[in-house]
């Protein structure tokens, strides 16, 4: 969804761009510095190093 959404776009799916942005930007900076993220994958929590949680995040700009 481009940054300029047109105005028919709803108020939640406008919301939920802007959550999939910030933690996209989240694991990039954490990734950036070594650091890992605590995730719940499958029901179960665990730690997983950002630069790995990457590579498995959608390319920016794409619908999921």
């Amino acid at each position: 969804m481009p940054i300029n959404t047109p105005s028919s776009t709803s108020f939640s799916d406008k919301v939920l761009y802007g959550l999939r942005k910030a933690l996209r930007k989240l694991v990039e900076e954490s990734a950036a510095n070594g650091e890992s993220l605590v995730i719940k994958r499958d029901g179960e929590i665990k730690e997983v190093p950002a630069k790995d949680l990457l590579k498995t995040l959608p390319k920016e700009g794409t619908r999921q």
